[in-house]
């Protein structure tokens, strides 16, 4: 342990900062003084797996539990790509990411999916995540500069759906993922890059109903995403939760008149990991049990935990729920404006904000933009901007003609 303290002191101050906030779970570290006593997030290992990766998610709040289809379903619902309306397409999104701190942090994230088959039911997709830390300059105990490392947190999924309905479908996702904090060639011996294992369950509900004179589409969605191992960084001695969470979502769709539609989206999210006891008032030996007994929880056993496990009962149990309200204007399928609310409880990581997006589409492909604007001062999430580019694989063979 000791080691370890002294490789991230002797790193560069600045970069320390950003790395405090990914270990925290983005959490706002400027949390008020009256939560200091209540103050008790959910902390987890490999955060950037809970950073929404597209421009049209992130546009309404961070939402996509049950919005219709579309390129990037890997990350919100799997199970949507049974639905999809193209034969196939893939996307890349770009989000620089805490740029009032530093301009080298950023999250790249490609995604694809194809239907199988000539039944249009079941449908492949894969996603590649890739989170860079920036470089960070390593020094010696006596100041001295001995290299510069480069911190990273990347994914690898692949999912398959499948309609059971007309109407529903189900979906699982496999993935691997792996959490180099920069040890490099210099580091300290014993600390290692972290590896770990999950997988998805999502499904997915979509159908066409009546309100008053207009066919309005309906949509209900949930993710059970990042079940797997637990991951470590120093060859098992201590091991972290993975992001497990739970995601459940809705959808409204109705036409305003023939070329002008309006979608009203809500998302509810938890994650499935256990809360860490409060050893406020504990006795050093007193701590370290409850920390020891806490690190000994396996990850089946915390998702079940992490119903009952809080130490603020019922109450802080409530409190972890994170929700999403979002909506977004369509005209003609081409043109889009999007905004939503993305909030968290104070005692749970504080993270409040607005978002507002734009999107244009053509036969072949479609670019999107999102902005986040905090709600709470001095949030270095503010004023976060993403970007993506999808292409449709059938309007590219129809170009192609």
């Amino acid at each position: 342990m000791a080691e370890r303290r002294k490789f991230f002191i002797e790193m560069n101050k600045l970069k320390l900062v950003i790395l405090v906030f990914c270990v925290f779970n983005l959490c706002a570290i400027y949390a008020q003084e009256d939560f200091r006593n209540t103050f008790n997030p959910i902390l987890v290992g490999v955060p950037s797996l809970t950073i929404a990766p597209d421009a049209r998610g992130g546009g309404m709040g961070d939402i996509g539990g049950a919005t219709d289809p579309d390129l990037y379903s890997q990350y919100w619902n799997p199970a949507k790509y049974a639905f999809a309306y193209s034969k196939a397409g893939v996307g890349l999104s770009y989000t620089p990411w805490l740029r009032n701190l530093v301009d080298d942090i950023y999250l790249a994230y490609l995604a694809g999916y194809y239907k199988l088959g000539d039944d249009d039911r079941q449908a492949i997709g894969a996603s590649l995540r890739y989170f860079s830390l920036g470089e960070i300059m390593l020094h010696s105990a006596g100041g001295e500069p001995i290299g510069v490392t480069s911190p990273y947190e990347m994914s690898v999924d692949l999912s398959y759906s499948r309609k059971l309905s007309e109407n529903f479908s189900l979906a699982g996702a496999f993935r691997y993922i792996r959490s180099d904090l920069g040890t490099g060639a210099n580091a300290n011996e014993g600390i290692v890059p972290g590896n770990a294992f999950a997988a998805d369950l999502a499904g997915y509900y979509s159908n066409y109903i009546m309100a008053g004179n207009s066919e309005c589409l309906f949509g209900l969605g949930f993710n059970i995403s990042n079940v797997g191992t637990k991951i470590s960084y120093d060859q098992g001695s201590n091991s972290n939760f993975i992001p497990t969470n739970l995601r459940l979502g809705t959808s409204f769709l109705f036409p305003l008149d023939d070329y002008n539609t309006l979608s009203l989206n809500l998302d509810v999210n938890k994650y499935l990991v256990p809360t860490r006891p409060n050893t406020e008032g504990m006795s050093e030996a007193e701590k370290q049990a409850a920390m020891d007994a806490y690190n000994d929880i396996g990850p089946i056993e915390g998702i079940f935990r992490s119903f009952t496990d809080a130490p603020g009962g019922m109450k802080e149990k409530f409190q972890e729920i994170m929700w999403s309200f979002g909506a977004e204007y369509a005209y003609n399928r081409q043109f889009f404006v999007r905004g939503g609310y993305f909030y968290e409880n104070p005692n749970k990581g504080n993270r409040q904000y607005f978002s507002i997006g734009t999107g244009f589409k053509l036969s072949a492909f479609q670019l999107d933009a999102a902005y986040l604007i905090s709600t709470l001062p001095n949030n270095p999430l503010d004023q976060t901007l993403r970007f993506s580019l999808s292409f449709d694989m059938d309007g590219l063979k129809n170009i192609m003609k």
